[in-house]
C-alpha cells in the first residue's frame, strides 16, 4: 500500500474516531495483507503533521494516542459556534489539581497543609468527575488516607504525552502576570461559577475558564520552604 493511501486512511480514521487512537488501534483498522509496517505508519503520521502545520487543525500525540484537533489559536472563532459559556473553575480547584499533578501521590491532608486551607469536598468530587484525578492508593498511616494522582484523561486534556511534559517549577512565570493573562477575578469581584460548582470558590479567589490549557502553570509554588500557594 502506498504512503499516500496509508496517510489518507489514518486521516479519515482519526477524524471519525473523535478520540485519541494508539498506534496499535490505527494498525487494527487495516485488513490482512494491507497492514503497513509500524515505521510506515509513523511516517504517515509525521507527514500529516507537516501537512497541517499551516492549517487550522493539527494532529497531536497525547497520553492516549494520536488525535486530530482544532488549533488553540482558532479558539476565538470556534467558540462562537455555541452560545454556552465554558465551565469555569475556582482558583482553589486549580491549585488543588496542580498540587496533585506535581506532588502525586498526595493525600487531601497534605494538600491542605501546603495550601493552608481546607480542601472542599466538592473540589475533589469535581476533579474525579472530570476524570482528571483518581485514587491511586492509601497512605500507610493511621486512618489510611486516600492518595490522589492524575489520570490519562488529565494528560489528554492538557495535550501532554506524560508527566515529564509538565513545565518545570523553574519555568513557571510570575503568578500576578498569569492572573492578568487568564483574567482571573480579583478579590471582591463576582466570579462566574456554575451553580453545581459554587462551593468550590469558597476557599480560593477567582475562577478560570475550562478552556485554558495552562492550568498547571497558574498555581504551583516552589517546593521549598512552607510551600504556601498565594
Amino acid at each position: 500500500m502506498s504512503e499516500a493511501r496509508i496517510k489518507h486512511i489514518v486521516e479519515a480514521v482519526l477524524l471519525a474516531s473523535g478520540k485519541p487512537l494508539t498506534l496499535e488501534q490505527l494498525l487494527g483498522v487495516f485488513g490482512d495483507g494491507e497492514k503497513p509496517e509500524r515505521d510506515q505508519l509513523r511516517q504517515a503520521i509525521a507527514t500529516l503533521q507537516e501537512d497541517y502545520a499551516e492549517r487550522g487543525i493539527e494532529l497531536v500525540q497525547v497520553a492516549s494516542g494520536y488525535r486530530m484537533q482544532v488549533k488553540q489559536t482558532m479558539e476565538p472563532w470556534v467558540s462562537r459556534l455555541t452560545e454556552e459559556k465554558p465551565a469555569r473553575y475556582s482558583r482553589a480547584l486549580l491549585e488543588t489539581l496542580a498540587l496533585v499533578a506535581y506532588r502525586q501521590p498526595i493525600t487531601r491532608g497534605e494538600i491542605e497543609d501546603i495550601r493552608g486551607v481546607s480542601v472542599s469536598s466538592s473540589i475533589v468530587k469535581t476533579l474525579q468527575e472530570r476524570e482528571w484525578v483518581r485514587i491511586v492508593g492509601h497512605r500507610d498511616v493511621p486512618g489510611r488516607p486516600a492518595m490522589y494522582g492524575t489520570t490519562r484523561q488529565f494528560l489528554d486534556y492538557f495535550n501532554l504525552k506524560g508527566l515529564d511534559d509538565l513545565p518545570t517549577l523553574m519555568e513557571l512565570r510570575d503568578i500576578d502576570a498569569i492572573n492578568v493573562e487568564l483574567e482571573l477575578a480579583m478579590p471582591g469581584e463576582v466570579a462566574e461559577v456554575p451553580e453545581d460548582q459554587a462551593g468550590e470558590a469558597s476557599d480560593g479567589a477567582g475562577t478560570v475558564s475550562e478552556e485554558s490549557p495552562r492550568v498547571v502553570q497558574v498555581v504551583v509554588d516552589t517546593p521549598e520552604s512552607n510551600d504556601t500557594i498565594h
